[in-house]
């Protein structure tokens, strides 16, 4: 599938279960493994881990592969590795303590996210 379409249903899949602070980094020139690293925050441990699943169940409906399912049982932090993109959906507070979007250090994907749910620009650039 297209990186390019992948990560739009990757991020659909967050605003429609309503994913907070959603953002999507390019990671080709970072690492092979994949293309595109997806975070979002959610509300609770049972939010997040709704989130997570919408985003299983949209990528697989559209043919997409999910090659990995990790933190259901917590919900403070669940992985979804869709090969090409890794979406990290995460508790506010777990999210703040481990920073990935500092520690990868990756260039931002511009593209169109409702502000209500996206991570405004000058939160990455405090990072």
């Amino acid at each position: 599938m297209d990186i390019r379409k992948l990560q739009r249903i990757i991020v659909d899949a967050l605003v429609e279960i309503k994913g907070k602070d959603i953002v999507v980094f390019n990671t080709e020139k970072l690492t092979d493994q994949f293309s595109r690293a997806v975070f979002a925050s959610g509300t609770s441990n049972r939010h997040t881990v709704a989130l997570a699943e919408n985003v299983k169940e949209k990528v697989k409906a559209a043919g997409g592969s999910v090659i990995g399912f990790e933190g259901k049982e917590s919900g403070e932090w669940v992985l979804v590795d869709c090969g090409d993109a890794i979406v990290h959906v995460m508790q506010p507070q777990i999210r703040e303590y481990y920073n990935l979007e500092e520690v990868w250090g990756a260039k931002r994907v511009n593209m169109k996210i409702d502000p209500e749910y996206a991570l405004p620009a000058r939160k990455i650039e405090k990072a």
